[in-house]
């Protein structure tokens, strides 16, 4: 009697690069998102390093996360102050930044917000959020029902952990 095996192959995944993240709450108040921005990017640059090709993937990410924080607050929350944002940043070892931008609001179909660059809307003193993020993320995608944004940039170099401790405490 013979016995047969089925042997499935599965590709291979390496394991999820380590990681530090940051979760936060904000309220749906268009005066909160410069003060949670500049906090939000102190953290990414305490935990990334500074590319020098010319380009600033940090300033990519800035911009990027305040339109989605205005979208989430204006357009998402409709500015109701009891509503909240919540905001998620991961920094991962592999050079990657992931921002997770999720507001209360009943959501939207990214699909039909018609394009900022069509000759009939380049005047227009707004509608430009989506596409400014799509354009400085590498990737930007949308959670059904289309109240959680999730975007993704890879920086140029592999990030460099920053040690808490100082020089002067060293030497001691």
């Amino acid at each position: 009697m013979t016995v047969t095996e089925n042997i499935e192959l599965t590709p291979y995944t390496p394991p999820p690069a380590p990681f530090v993240e940051l979760q936060q709450t904000v309220a749906s108040r268009a005066d909160a998102i410069s003060p949670f921005v500049d906090q939000l990017m102190r953290f990414v640059k305490r935990f990334t390093m500074k590319v020098q090709d010319g380009n600033d993937p940090e300033l990519d990410i800035e911009i990027a996360v305040r339109e989605a924080l205005a979208n989430a607050i204006i357009h998402g929350n409709h500015g109701n102050p009891h509503k909240q944002v919540y905001v998620t940043c991961r920094c991962t070892m592999d050079g990657e930044v992931r921002v997770t931008v999720q507001d209360q609001g009943d959501g939207f179909v990214s699909l039909a917000i018609p394009d900022p660059t069509d000759p009939g809307r380049l005047l227009l003193p707004n509608g430009r959020g989506l596409y400014l993020m799509r354009t400085l993320m590498d990737e930007v995608s949308f959670e059904d029902p289309g109240n959680i944004v999730r975007m993704r940039k890879k920086l140029g170099a592999p990030i460099v952990w920053v040690n808490a401790v100082s020089t002067e405490q060293v030497k001691r």
